[in-house]
């Protein structure tokens, strides 16, 4: 069994908002960046500290086609520069890590019915993709919820030259199904046609995560997870520019719970295990105690 495990932080826009205090908005955590962006900075500081190796770059949600919504698509350069920019000086501080940068579904989470085809979406992502894998340590690709959705990201990062990790979620009470309904295991013709480091299963509940990776653990690929604590994704985020506010935080994911979900994705297999939405620093914490008491190298 593979003693070696990547450890990555928890979540980042959630936790970037609630550290802020202020009211959610359809720019989640780009508002806060643009006002206060010294809150990013203790996030990604934070996690280091709690043990994690990898900070993703809080990019996820800062996508043209959001920004368009609100006229800042023309800061976006600007905007994904600050972000990049914070999670490396953390990375510097800390002495050692790697930087992920984020990229994150078109339009909006857990709609992949609404998002472009794959040959709209590589031109959209191809700039994004390009300009953040000049700085970062490789890219990766969040929250992909159909077939064709992890295509059109996976075309674009197909011309960088930079590991590419991708994750994707799965239906909230199904592990063996993506969001769109697909099978998982019918993702292996992508990741076959594609040059990929890592598949991840991601912002997903954690008790079908185990059904998942059993799955894709038969792809002869790197895989790991890292599951969100939200108690399901309600109808009401679905709708046009939805908020956070439209979903809940779960009361009985606890650093200790979570955990030991974590801990059985290892004894699967998973070499990348770390946090999506609402599971934070403390959770990491705990997770990184646990791993090097079970005998675990975090690298």
């Amino acid at each position: 069994m593979n003693k070696d495990i990547i450890l990555l932080d928890g979540s980042i826009g959630q936790e970037i908002l609630k550290r802020s205090g202020d009211k959610a908005t359809p720019l989640w955590s780009t508002k806060v960046m643009i006002d206060k962006p010294n809150i990013v900075d203790d996030v990604h500081k934070i996690y280091f500290e709690c043990g994690a190796t990898v900070a993703t770059t809080n990019t996820y949600p800062v996508l043209y086609d959001r920004l368009k919504r609100v006229g800042l698509e023309n800061d976006r350069f600007e905007l994904w520069d600050i972000a990049v920019n914070s999670a490396i000086s953390a990375r510097n501080k800390h002495g050692y890590g790697k930087v992920a940068a984020s990229i994150g579904p078109l339009i909006a989470s857990y709609r992949p019915d609404i998002c472009p085809p794959a040959a709209e979406a590589e031109k959209i992502y191809d700039e994004m993709i390009t300009h953040l894998s000049s700085k970062t340590d490789l890219i990766l690709i969040e929250t992909m919820c159909s077939i064709d959705q992890a295509e059109g990201a996976l075309r674009a990062s197909e011309k960088i030259q930079k590991p590419v990790w991708i994750g994707f979620s799965v239906d909230d009470f199904d592990g063996s199904k993506l969001r769109s309904g697909e099978n998982l295991e019918d993702i292996v013709s992508i990741l076959e046609k594609f040059t990929v480091e890592a598949v991840l299963i991601n912002c997903s509940r954690p008790e079908v995560v185990s059904t998942a990776l059993k799955i894709i653990s038969s792809f002869n690929i790197k895989f790991g997870a890292y599951a969100n604590a939200f108690t399901k994704i309600t109808s009401g985020f679905l709708k046009d520019a939805p908020t956070v506010d439209a979903l809940e935080e779960r009361k009985d994911l606890n650093p200790e719970n979570y955990s030991q979900f974590v801990m059985e994705w290892v004894n699967l297999g998973a070499s990348i295990v770390g946090g999506c939405c609402e599971v934070g620093p403390e959770h990491i914490k705990l997770i990184a105690h646990k791993l090097k008491n079970s005998g675990y190298k975090i690298v």
